[in-house]
């Protein structure tokens, strides 16, 4: 018989629901939502990316990173330009209100600063290290498939 609590994909399907959850109301002002800003995020460490080279920083193929970054252009943060020597490669250009929004969304990740204030620094450094290890097991065990 299955039991939830040893399901191991059970407690990261939480913190992810709550880490979203977290994120819902700060971005709701800035009009994105958490993929839209993790995009954005993207382009403001290096403006100008291949749409390949944010889905793979992204994990995200290219079936789910389209549209977003059509509505993303939408909204005017984003324009898409086609590589005059390979037509197939999009790259992503920050338009002047995707700049400025940066400025705005500059507070948001401290957000969940408060969720690690009384974790010792050892605590989230192994965390992520922790995390880091299962992500890249993770990749290598997908593509296996």
């Amino acid at each position: 018989m299955a039991n939830l609590e040893k399901e191991p994909g059970f407690p990261f399907y939480v913190v992810s629901r709550l880490i979203s959850q977290a994120y819902r109301e700060p971005l709701e002002s800035l009009s994105l939502t958490y993929p839209q800003y993790l995009v954005m995020l993207c382009l403001w460490e290096e403006d100008g990316l291949m749409v390949s080279q944010i889905g793979e920083r992204l994990s995200l193929d290219s079936g789910t990173l389209t549209p977003l970054l059509k509505r993303l252009e939408a909204m005017n943060l984003v324009k898409r330009e086609r590589s005059e020597k390979d037509e197939r490669k999009v790259g992503i250009q920050l338009t002047y209100p995707g700049k400025s929004l940066q400025s705005k969304a500059s507070l948001i990740s401290s957000s969940l600063d408060a969720v690690f204030a009384n974790w010792a620094e050892k605590d989230k450094s192994k965390l992520e290290q922790l995390m880091n290890k299962l992500l890249e097991s993770l990749k290598s065990h997908s593509q296996k498939f």
